[in-house]
């Protein structure tokens, strides 16, 4: 008979607390959240459970459907600049910076990063004092190059707002895919650029035709982390334009719509099961996405790992 193969105590010993924590800060809340969304209260505040009743107010209701798909909508656009621009960057960025010839390189690497790891209180109001048209600085930067008619207060109009706010979260941000395909770049074997170089592939051809395509997990796996940290933000429209999401609501996103109906605002009562309905929906958005990418693009990525 086969022997069984000892219990690694040392390893249960290590997962155990580990498991407890993860589940007492994120399966017990989850679960918390699922089910403040079944219920509601009626007119003499007693809890009924109302079953899927809060998700049909929330997507049907003109009081709350305006909202929400105005949210949904704005947080899509600040999805789609990040993929648009910052993936983009970041990749192009770290081509750059994994060339043996560039000098400095460890110097660039640093002070792109730096904003990663700055407070969004602090990005927000740098950058609210930078574009402010009154004592911000980037109208006489403008006006040094002989562009200030280009300025506008991008913050405070409804169809620059949100975009200009992306790009911000774009500066702060660049510096992790950056990061991350750099560390690809170097994980690929000399083997393959050394008989890239033979075959007379060098350069940019080079990158485009070899090393791109091994590094396709690694911007697969960029993409998804975007798209999950997209659909949860939060702190800088927060800090920048308030729980309003000013103006006009133009750069509210299902963040801040969330914090005004759980917590309430000003004049707008707080309501836990509502504000529990519009996390649950955040969450099956997300959960959405991220499964597609595992069922759907994951799997055809996998032929190009080493």
């Amino acid at each position: 008979m086969a022997q069984r193969k000892p219990v690694r105590w040392h390893i249960v010993v290590f997962l155990a607390p580990a498991v407890l924590v993860y589940t007492a800060l994120m399966i017990v809340p989850l679960f918390g959240t699922l089910n403040l969304s079944l219920f509601n209260l009626d007119e003499t505040k007693t809890r009924l459970f109302v079953g899927l009743a809060n998700f049909a107010t929330l997507f049907g209701d003109p009081r709350w459907s305006g909202a929400f798909w105005n949210a949904l909508a704005n947080n899509a656009w600040f999805f789609l600049v990040h993929m648009l621009v910052q993936n983009p960057v970041g990749i192009l960025l770290a081509a750059l910076l994994s060339s043996p010839r560039l000098r400095f390189s460890a110097f660039y690497r640093t002070a792109i990063f730096i904003p990663t790891i700055l407070s969004f209180v602090i990005v927000g109001f740098v950058w609210k004092l930078i574009l402010s048209p009154i004592w911000g600085i980037a109208p006489g930067m403008l006006d040094a190059v002989g562009l200030k008619s280009l300025f506008a207060p991008w913050l405070g109009k409804e169809e620059y707002a949100l975009t200009t706010l992306a790009l911000i979260s774009v500066w702060q941000f660049v510096g992790i895919p950056m990061m991350l395909i750099y560390a690809a770049l170097l994980s690929i074997p000399d083997e393959v650029i050394e008989a890239a170089e033979m075959d007379g592939v060098t350069g940019w051809s080079q990158f485009w035709k070899i090393k791109l395509p091994l590094i396709l997990p690694s911007i697969g796996i960029i993409s998804i982390l975007t798209f999950v940290g997209n659909f949860n933000a939060f702190d800088l429209i927060y800090v920048a334009q308030g729980a309003l999401a000013g103006p006009n609501f133009a750069t509210d996103i299902l963040g801040t719509f969330l914090y005004r109906t759980f917590f309430g605002f000003q004049l707008q009562l707080g309501d836990p099961h509502m504000g529990a309905t519009i996390a649950t929906a955040m969450f099956g958005i997300i959960l959405v996405g991220v499964c597609f990418y595992l069922f759907a693009i994951q799997t055809r990525l996998r032929r190009y790992q080493f």
